[in-house]
């Protein structure tokens, strides 16, 4: 009799507890329903959270709390992580909080990995040297090479004894927050190598050219020469057929870059005089390397250069280039766009 009495008593017991805090515990449920797919308080300019490795939700939550207006509850928070299984999944990265993005989103994206990407942009045209200052000023690169000269540098992406100059592709590449500086060289020399074996699948029959590497050197001439995409075929058949006819390529950017740090941006006669490996002056066929980053276009310009018979171009002053058959034609054109501007 007194167990019978003993469980009325706890029965009515909960029963009156459920009626008391029942509503007051559906409130809080629907409370934290409600915020998990409420948007956060995320300004219209957006955040950057930093999710540091070792960080738990926890750390996540008060992270995020320290921006006014930001989050609501971190209880909340770390309790639908915790029971969403979500808690230990948690990737370290900087991720972008967007207006409209709720506490699940987030957590889900955390998940996911879906860091911030940076984007460098490797310019066409531009030299090795050129390419590292760039690394250089990236803040969000994790910098190991600075301290490496170029051999140094090529002998640590595997290519020991390899110069450097227009081995790496021109493109946009992005990559998260300490991403090391030897990461992104290797994608834009390992892009390079790809691009360049499958135009050098694309070329045409009897071309003076031994290898892709030739072709490298001859597409790095064709972009320092110009930048207008309908030029480039014409300039580098120029080219082709001066190297068939065993005449000397007489490109400037070769001289110049011969000449390194002497070059004061003045290029006089006495330099076209002065013999360097690369003076395609002094020196008939290529230079020794290429001499800066050529894109896709100029790659392709070499191995399918445009037909005709002009041997000489000279700038125009508009930016394009007068093409001549004859070595009289040319001094009439350098004589009416070259001399006279001076």
């Amino acid at each position: 009799m007194a167990g019978s009495i003993w469980l009325r008593r706890l029965v009515l017991t909960v029963a009156a507890l459920a009626l008391i805090f029942g509503p007051a515990l559906y409130l809080v449920y629907a409370d934290y329903r409600t915020f998990i797919d409420a948007p956060l308080g995320v300004p219209g300019s957006g955040l950057t959270l930093e999710v540091k490795p070792g960080m738990g939700i926890g750390a996540i939550a008060r992270e995020l709390q320290r921006q006014p207006g930001l989050l609501r509850s971190t209880i909340y928070l770390e309790a639908y992580a915790r029971w969403s299984g979500l808690a230990p999944r948690l990737k370290a990265g900087e991720y972008a909080l967007i207006p409209g993005m709720t506490p699940r989103s987030l957590l889900e994206r955390i998940v996911a990995g879906q860091v911030i990407q940076y984007p460098l942009t490797i310019v066409e045209g531009w030299t090795f040297r050129q390419l590292r200052q760039a690394l250089a000023e990236q803040p969000k690169i994790a910098h190991t090479l600075q301290q490496l000269d170029d051999a140094a540098i090529m002998a640590r992406l595997g290519r020991p004894g390899v110069h450097p100059e227009g081995r790496f592709f021109p493109d946009t590449y992005h990559f998260p927050a300490g991403t090391r500086d030897e990461a992104l060289l290797r994608r834009a020399l390992t892009t390079m190598d790809q691009r360049l074996a499958a135009i050098w699948d694309q070329r045409v029959s009897n071309l003076p050219l031994r290898d892709a590497k030739q072709a490298l050197i001859l597409a790095s001439i064709v972009e320092k020469e110009t930048g207008q995409a309908g030029e480039r075929a014409q300039i580098a058949g120029v080219f082709i057929r001066r190297l068939q006819k065993d005449m000397p390529l007489q490109t400037d950017p070769t001289v110049i870059y011969g000449l390194g740090a002497a070059f004061d941006g003045d290029l006089r006669r006495q330099d076209l005089l002065t013999d360097t490996p690369y003076n395609t002056y002094t020196r008939k066929g290529l230079p020794p390397t290429p001499i800066a980053l050529p894109g896709a276009a100029a790659l392709l310009a070499v191995v399918q250069p445009a037909s005709g018979d002009a041997l000489y171009f000279v700038a125009n002053g508009a930016g394009g280039h007068v093409f001549s058959r004859t070595l009289e034609e040319h001094n009439q054109a350098v004589q009416r766009y070259q001399l006279k501007a001076k």
